[in-house]
Order: structure tokens, then sequence, then C-alpha cells
């Protein structure tokens, strides 16, 4: 699958799209754009559901910043392999699966063609997947920037009673099923009004032609196996002991989030002793795709952290803020 441009959405120009593989033989879908003497990579990787083309309007503008930018659809989602026949089923087994994927692109990708220092920016499930990687001790990264991360899902007890229904339903051999309340209809197929995502309707708009221009791009609702996979590693990261050295993070939280539990979030922080906070108070979910005063909210979050970087300044003791 090459890379789906539309008028409204256009894929910055220079792309480099290369397909690697992950020691288990899953195919997955990078794509890399180099500008003239780089300051360094953004190494952007999004959520569950997420592809590469929806960030489209972030890489132009990490890219107007001086940044290489190298970005890869997790397998299961976007142009990488799916793992069952109906590819409309959002599967995994382990989300250490998707530490995998992680390893592929450093090997492949990353060490042979990104300058350092290496940003990790990710959005959501991708968080959650490097925030089990720092704890770890395998995270590739000189700092991360996250968005939303998924340490909890908004009104939901990973660690209850849920929790023992999909473990038994998983169990019985129905992993691969849709979860209880999910299907194989894409979010972004939906009306603006009421949606959990985004209050900005031109970026809703935008995700939603994309999907539609490329039906391969879509994905439904996750699976009882992905849902137990999923609650495995919220409770994994509850109890993770994360190393007394860990690279500086900036986690932007949305103020309004109907989909992750920001108060989750500032619990994992409080354990980072390297994490600087900041909640967007009124931002949804999707901080990148939100209005442009939450957008331009977390830009300043952003090159403020990069700068001190580049600036090679000291490490920030953790804080916290509201915008």
């Amino acid at each position: 699958m090459t890379l789906t441009s539309t008028p409204d959405n256009p894929a910055p120009h220079g792309a480099i799209e290369e397909h690697i593989r992950a020691t288990d033989g899953v195919r997955l879908r990078t794509a890399r754009w180099a500008p003239s003497s780089p300051i360094g990579t953004i190494v952007l990787l999004g959520g569950r559901g997420e592809f590469i083309e929806k960030y489209f309007e972030v890489i132009g503008e990490l890219l107007t910043r001086g940044f290489a930018v190298a970005a890869m659809d997790w397998r299961g989602q976007g142009g990488s392999d799916r793992a069952l026949r109906n590819g409309r089923k959002g599967h995994v087994d382990d989300f250490f699966q998707f530490e995998s994927d992680l390893d592929a692109l450093l090997t492949n990708v990353l060490e042979r063609n990104c300058p350092r220092p290496w940003i990790g920016l990710s959005h959501s499930m991708g968080a959650a997947v490097l925030l089990g990687a720092v704890s770890s001790g395998r995270c590739p990264f000189d700092r991360l920037a996250l968005t939303s991360p998924m340490i909890a899902v908004k009104g939901l007890n990973h660690r209850g009673g849920v929790r023992v229904l999909v473990a038994a339903l998983d169990s019985l051999g129905m992993g691969g099923a849709f979860a209880p309340g999910s299907g194989g209809e894409n979010q972004w197929r939906a009306s603006f009004e009421g949606n959990v995502f985004t209050s900005d309707e031109g970026r809703f708009a935008r995700v939603a032609k994309l999907v539609a221009t490329c039906p391969d791009l879509r994905l439904g609702g996750p699976t009882i196996g992905w849902t137990h996979a999923a609650f495995r590693h919220m409770s994994r990261l509850d109890k993770s002991p994360f190393p007394r050295t860990l690279p500086p993070i900036l986690i932007v939280a949305a103020g309004a989030d109907r989909v992750t539990d920001t108060s989750a979030t500032m619990r994992l922080a409080s354990r980072l002793g390297a994490a600087r906070v900041v909640v967007i108070e009124g931002a949804q979910h999707e901080i990148l795709i939100e209005r442009d005063v939450v957008r331009a909210k977390f830009w300043a979050a952003f090159d403020q952290f990069a700068a001190e970087f580049a600036s090679k300044s000291s490490q920030p003791e953790m804080t916290r803020g509201e915008i």
C-alpha cells in the first residue's frame, strides 16, 4: 500500500516508503522524510487504529521545524499486516508484539537512515507501548513526547470484573471475536456530533474522507484478544518499577478526554522522575487533530521541550501545569 493523499491532506514532499519485517515475519509499513541538515529525528507512532496519513499535517509541521521524521503503522492496522482474515478486526495477542515492531523499526530504519537525537512522539496506545519499553529499560529514544497515553480507559476498571470476563472469553478461544459492544464499523464513518476524539469538525471530516478514499486504512473495533492484551499491559504499567534513569519525558494530556483516563496518567507520571506533564483544558482525546487553539498549546509545550534538548540543558524535574 502506498501513501494515500487527498486534496485537503497531501503527503509531505519527499516521502520514502518502506516495508520492513518484525522478527516473527509480520510486515510493517514505514515512511520517512529527511530535510537537508536535520537537527534530529522525530519518530511518530500513532494510537490504536491509526495510520501514517492521519498525521501528514503534523509531519509537515515537524519538517518545517527542521526535524527528519520516521513513522510506522503498528501491526494490525494501517498499511501493515493484519492478524486475522477479517481485517476490520483490531487484534493483537500481546502488547509485547508491538515492542517487537519497535525493535524492527530501530534496526531497519532508524539505525540505518535517521540522524540522532531521536525523539519518540506517540499517541494513546502507542504512548502506552513506549512506556512499556521504558519500564523494561528497552526504550531506544533520547526523549519522549506522549499525548493522551492509554494508561487506563475512561470509566473502565482494567483490574476489575470486566477483565475477568474478557480473560475468560479469551481462554475459551474467543479471542478473535469483536469485544462486547464493538463491531466492524470505523469510528470515523460516524457523524461528527457526539464523537469523543476531537472538537474540530474540519479535521474530523478530513480523517473521515481519508478512510472513505482508502478503505484499506479502516479498522473496526478491538477483539476480545486485543482487549485482554491491553488490560494486561495497563496492569503492567500499574505495577512496573521504572528504572531510576529515564529519558526526559513530556506528557500532554487532554482535560476533556473521554477515551483515556487523565487522572490515571497523572498518577503514573508521578512515578516518572523525568516527566513534565501539561494538561490542556478543554481538549479532547486526539490533541494533534484538535482545534487550532489546542494544537498551539501542544506545540508551545513541544517546542520548549525540544529546544531544551537541542541546547543540552539539564534534565527537567517533574512539573505539572495546565494550559
